[in-house]
């Protein structure tokens, strides 16, 4: 994996374009946090523990860069920045988790000069990111461990590398998996509208030599009729107390039909990710994206001009359709409701 979705290089965020691969791996310079929060709107990062770091790595550049005569001046002008990140993507857990973490070093060293803070929030963006690799890790080591010796794994759109500050979640399990000798075939949605699968999750898998088959969105069923999956795994971009699962739009009929199948549906998520404030899925945020993303492609017209469109950006998938819940410090298992809020004990 020799690429870096995020990094903070001499006063910029620097992002890898995700829009452009995988034809072109391009790398931005960032210089404001207005860049960077556009950044997050307009997806050129993605993945809700991505969103996450580059989030702080965008507050605390946005620090940085304050001209103010006061401290409290520092803090009204860093609120701004808050409600700026936080208006760019609605369904995101991790994004309303780092500028609440921010917020709150913040209000920790009331003290602190104006520079002195922004010294240290540019260090706890980095911080933020370690966290979220050694995290990955941990869930790839939890996740690869029930898998039943050389299996056939199902995953829709990306939860890798890119989606995260390194090696994934979903795809952090893989790649476990896969250095056991443990991976014989992954199945990757291609994920429309925006093609998460097919660019992205297949672009990591073919780089990292892991065994990655490529399919459409409504072939996934007829993958696990034939007997070809033995597992579906898939990241999260919010979870909610009783397990309800907020990920990329298509994920609530994948796990209908794991369940039809007697397939195991994981999903893997930091803690970070669990927002144990909503109660269920009914009351997460579903973002509503441009219609240009499904009536276009490449600049070509795919449906009539005018035609009505609808383009959720995620689905809920209830948590009875969850054989579990991977994170960095356990595995969760129904009920969610305890299980759960244990583990998101643990890692605090």
């Amino acid at each position: 994996m020799a690429f870096e979705t995020m990094a903070w290089n001499a006063g910029e965020v620097v992002l890898i374009d995700q829009r452009r691969l995988p034809g072109e791996e391009i790398y931005l310079r960032l210089k404001t946090a207005v860049e960077v929060a556009e950044a997050i709107r307009d997806m050129v990062v993605r993945g809700a523990p991505a969103i996450g770091v580059t989030a702080c790595m965008g507050l605390a550049l946005g620090a940085t860069q304050l001209e103010v005569k006061s401290r409290a001046e520092f803090n009204e002008r860093f609120a701004d920045l808050g409600r700026l990140f936080a208006a760019t993507r609605p369904t995101a857990r991790n994004l309303f988790w780092a500028v609440a973490r921010m917020q709150s070093l913040v209000a920790a060293h009331p003290d602190k000069a104006p520079g002195d803070m922004a010294a240290i929030l540019v260090a706890e963006g980095e911080r933020v990111k370690q966290e979220d690799l050694r995290a990955c890790h941990a869930m790839g080591r939890h996740g690869a461990a029930l898998l039943e010796g050389p299996s056939r794994i199902l995953t829709h759109c990306n939860a890798g590398g890119l989606a995260t500050a390194g090696y994934g979640t979903a795809l952090g399990i893989i790649r476990a998996a896969h250095a056991a000798g443990n991976i014989t075939m992954v199945y990757a949605d291609e994920t429309r509208p925006f093609l998460q699968g097919a660019r992205l999750t297949a672009w990591e898998l073919h780089r990292d030599l892991i065994p990655v088959t490529l399919i459409t969105d409504s072939m996934s069923g007829l993958m696990m009729r034939r007997g070809n999956v033995d597992a579906v795994v898939v990241g999260s971009d919010r979870i909610a107390a009783n397990g309800d699962v907020a990920n990329k739009i298509g994920t609530y009929l994948v796990a209908v039909a794991a369940r039809d199948n007697n397939i195991p549906f994981y999903v893997a998520a930091p803690t970070t990710t669990v927002d144990l404030d909503t109660p269920t899925g009914d009351t997460i945020p579903i973002e509503e994206r441009d219609p240009d993303e499904i009536t276009m492609m490449g600049g070509v017209r795919l449906a009539p001009e005018g035609i009505q469109v609808a383009n959720p950006a995620f689905d809920i998938t209830p948590a009875r359709l969850v054989t579990a819940i991977i994170t960095e410090t356990g595995v969760a298992r129904p009920p969610y409701t305890e299980s759960l809020a244990a583990l998101v004990a643990a890692a605090s």
